[in-house]
């Protein structure tokens, strides 16, 4: 089996992800960075999670964001 030993994002759930992005930048601001409507419309991380879950570009997008939050909050 190979390790993720270079894989920032190794053990950690969407739903991890998502909690800590929503705790550091608010769902509004989540939604400014990240144009996907369930941040913008009504917003839940049950909601997020479904969609995410389901399309893959915008799960993408999410973790991106995450890996530079990690970078900003490890400086």
């Amino acid at each position: 089996m190979e390790t993720q030993k270079n894989n920032p994002l190794h053990g950690i759930t969407l739903e991890q992800i998502l909690v800590d992005l929503e705790a550091f930048y608010g769902w509004k601001r989540l939604g400014e960075q990240i144009n996907i409507r369930c941040f913008k419309d009504n917003p839940s991380l049950k909601s997020s999670l479904k969609f995410l879950r389901k399309t893959p570009w915008a799960r993408t997008q999410v973790e991106q964001l995450y890996l530079k939050f990690l970078k900003e909050i490890n400086k």
